[in-house]
């Protein structure tokens, strides 16, 4: 883990009213494969999956970290695995992809996963953890100009978020509710957090909902300020994203689903040590070095637990995202032990 000065300067970043370089190139939905690197091991070829080559869907997103990892340094390979990481255009892409096959795995949010099961669209399966909430790292923000200084005042207001029926709405929802500021009269605007910095800039939204790289680049370019953590209280280490595939491969391929298993495992545990993320960072999320070395890292997680996935599919029913609660222990699949 980094020192505390990090910290620091992280929360300097958000108090930052411009003046730093732009950062470079933002969360480029291009770049398909593996990536490269003299240090991957070898194949050990040991023949006990029913299927060595998988494809897994992917976006440039830092959570994603240990698969790039694992993919680099051979993990896969040496559970006899060659993987496939194919970037999606978008989550729902990623998940469509699964769902009808054309992916074996997938990461993807966990909102549109449980949507998916409880309206019958799919049948799904857990197979890893990846990511939950950590303070700072999901932030409702504004800029000084905007009259919006703290929770009471986002009522009735326009908040950009990425998307309608997504984990970024469902958590401001959650956070107004929690902090008693009425959402039903918010001007929901769905930009993609990559539009939304620009959009705070040019006022054409009061605040915005923003997870890293976009809520330190918002800080930078556009002077944004926090107004609300969304990942505090009742919303603290709530699971976002993680690994799924549908039910008929992990039923047909239980060896193959334990080797990722253990590999996102070494992977995720070597991945603790954030100087082996960052240099990462640059090559798949498209992150410059400078913005990599200060944002907000997400918790990241392999073992799925069900009683902290379960948060999911209550916050959905609650705020009528789905109609029918879900049991998510039936959709996991464990890790097998280490």
């Amino acid at each position: 883990m980094r020192p505390s000065s990090r910290a620091v300067a992280r929360r300097d970043m958000l108090k930052l009213a411009g003046g730093v370089a732009t950062a470079g190139a933002l969360m480029g939905s291009s770049g398909c494969g593996l990536l490269g690197g003299s240090e991957r091991a070898q194949s050990s070829g040991n023949g006990q999956v029913e299927k060595p080559s998988i494809k897994v869907g992917a976006l440039p997103t830092a959570e994603l970290a240990p698969l790039h990892y694992a993919a680099q340094q051979g993990l896969f390979e040496n559970e006899g695995l060659d993987v496939e990481i194919v970037t999606a255009s978008d989550g729902a892409t990623a998940l469509n992809n699964a769902i009808g096959g054309d992916y074996d795995i997938t990461f993807s949010s966990y909102v549109p996963i449980i949507a998916a099961q409880a309206k019958g669209v799919a049948d799904l399966k857990i197979i890893a953890d990846c990511a939950s909430a950590v303070p700072n790292s999901c932030l409702i923000m504004s800029t000084p100009d905007s009259g919006v200084r703290s929770p009471t005042d986002l009522a009735g207001k326009r908040i950009a978020i990425s998307g309608t029926g997504t984990i970024s709405e469902l958590m401001v929802k959650a956070s107004m509710k929690a902090n008693n500021v009425p959402y039903d009269q918010v001007k929901w605007s769905p930009l993609g957090f990559a539009n939304t910095p620009k959009a705070l800039e040019a006022g054409d939204v009061d605040a915005a909902m923003l997870v890293e790289p976009f809520l330190t680049l918002a800080a930078r370019n556009a002077g944004a300020v926090p107004v609300l953590d969304c990942a505090t209280g009742p919303l603290e280490d709530l699971p976002l994203v993680g690994y799924v595939s549908n039910a008929q491969f992990a039923q047909q391929n239980p060896k193959t689903i334990e080797a990722f298993q253990r590999a996102m495992g070494k992977a995720v545990s070597a991945c603790q040590d954030r100087s082996k993320v960052e240099p990462l960072l640059p090559q798949f999320a498209k992150i410059d070095e400078q913005t990599a070395s200060v944002i907000t890292l997400l918790k990241m997680n392999n073992r799925p637990d069900a009683t902290r996935l379960q948060r999911i599919p209550r916050l959905m029913l609650e705020f009528n995202y789905i109609d029918k609660n879900i049991d998510v222990a039936s959709m996991i699949i464990a890790p097998p032990q280490s």
